[in-house]
């Protein structure tokens, strides 16, 4: 299944993509905002112990399970929808992890579609900055871009790398991206 009107953006922590979903929101558009975050934020209140800190398969799976719900909720035609990662984000997730790559993993990736342009954020060192719930430090965030990088490519994806420029900039760009 390809949903064409979905476009991913992906990349390291901290190179500011969520500040563009958040920005193309503001301008209507339709926006799925990274699951990773509100996991942790869940797990936390709740004292759950799928973390990245504490158990990465769970919270693997979590993001997996909230990642194919938001697929599934997709139109399959119409206005861009922009998602703050997408299912090929788990597999890199998972070899930088050193965690196990489970088989429908792949699968996923390989059948549910999104549009075959996404958009990579690289690492900007001069805007990183960690937080409660972004724990890496700036190695890190570049190590998750390769990750990204890897399997978005592998998963056959065309990679758009967005320029380090002014918010503003990084949305005309990607809306001049777009068919």
């Amino acid at each position: 299944m390809i949903k064409t009107n979905g476009y991913v953006f992906t990349g390291g922590p901290g190179a500011g993509k969520t500040s563009v979903i958040t920005a193309l929101a503001a301008k209507g558009f339709p926006v799925v905002p990274e699951s990773g975050r509100q996991i942790i934020q869940e797990q936390v209140a709740s004292g759950g112990t799928a973390l990245p800190w504490a158990d990465k398969i769970l919270f693997r799976d979590k993001m997996l399970s909230a990642a194919l719900d938001d697929f599934y909720r997709l139109p399959p035609d119409g206005q861009p929808v922009f998602f703050d990662r997408g299912i090929p984000d788990l597999i890199g997730y998972s070899r930088l992890e050193n965690l196990p790559v489970p088989a429908v993993l792949p699968e996923y990736a390989v059948t549910l579609r999104y549009h075959p342009r996404v958009f990579i954020f690289p690492p900007w060192e001069e805007i990183y900055q960690g937080d409660t719930e972004r724990k890496q430090d700036y190695a890190t965030a570049v190590a998750t871009y390769n990750a990204m990088h890897a399997a978005y490519t592998r998963c056959g994806y065309q990679l758009v790398t967005v320029p380090c420029m002014s918010v503003a900039g990084r949305v005309a760009f990607i809306l001049e991206q777009l068919p």
